[in-house]
């Protein structure tokens, strides 16, 4: 139940064309609504805005169809990450109204056009890290941002990130994947003065210990304004991401506003 439902709901109520117990029955599905094997939260769509997502590994195709199917009564744009072919197809016997993006292992449920705003860069070092990136820069886009894209621009060929800097100095977050030493998030944030989020990958030979190396490099940054999610969470930094592009688009559009003669911005709540 998101917001928009809520107040349909309470207005029903007030109309007089939905009894108090039924909207009562409503009701008590918030703040979750228990499965059994899962309790979703239906108040999560009212506190910040986006459905629950969820995460397929780990679960069965089963579970996760009886996700979508309580889901989809109240929602659209929900997303379903980390999800096989397998998973995706399994979702789609639910609802024919979903994408797969394969690449990112991301389903989207019930997909509906969206305003998208700012200007976030999702960099990779390396071809091998663009699925990751894929699942940062589709998380992003699905929660109404813009999405620059830039990929295989890593420091074994530094002429590649110079190159896309104008690009660069555009958005108001930056987010790069890289594996092996991790190095690239350090040259951004080196070039940029927006807030930089490295996503160390899982993708190196056997000193990178399956992304640690480039997590530790990150973590050790001497670049200011970055900040680190954990080996290969591309959901995790497109959704930061798009936490800070929001309040730097909010922070646009005030500056935007007029002010009136007594010095207050006009429009302002």
């Amino acid at each position: 139940m998101d917001a928009k439902h809520l107040l349909t709901l309470l207005e029903q109520v007030q109309g007089g064309q939905m009894s108090t117990d039924t909207a009562l029955a409503e009701l008590k599905k918030l703040p979750f609504e228990n499965l059994g094997f899962a309790r979703i939260d239906n108040h999560r769509c009212i506190r910040t805005g986006v459905p629950e997502v969820i995460y397929c590994a780990g679960k069965t195709i089963e579970q996760t169809q009886g996700i979508v199917k309580n889901m989809i009564q109240y929602h659209s744009n929900i997303l379903a990450t980390r999800a096989t072919p397998e998973m995706a197809q399994g979702i789609k016997d639910v609802i024919d109204d979903s994408d797969y993006h394969e690449s990112a292992k991301i389903v989207v449920i019930k997909p509906r056009p969206v305003e998208k705003k700012g200007n976030i860069a999702v960099v990779t070092a390396g071809t091998s890290d663009i699925p990751v990136a894929e699942e940062a820069a589709i998380t992003a886009e699905i929660l109404g941002n813009q999405v620059t894209r830039i990929y295989d621009a890593g420091v074994a060929g530094m002429h590649r990130i110079l190159n896309v800097r104008d690009d660069l100095y555009k958005a108001n977050v930056a987010v790069v994947v890289a594996g092996m030493e991790g190095a690239l998030t350090s040259v951004v944030g080196g070039l940029v003065s927006c807030p930089v989020i490295g996503v160390p990958t899982s993708i190196g030979y056997g000193a990178s210990f399956s992304g640690v190396a480039a997590l530790l490099c990150m973590l050790n940054s001497c670049a200011s304004g970055v900040s680190v999610v954990n080996i290969d969470n591309g959901f995790g930094a497109g959704f930061q991401a798009g936490l800070i592009n929001g309040l730097a688009v909010k922070k646009e559009q005030e500056e935007k506003r007029p002010i009136d003669d007594s010095g207050y911005v006009t429009g302002a709540a």
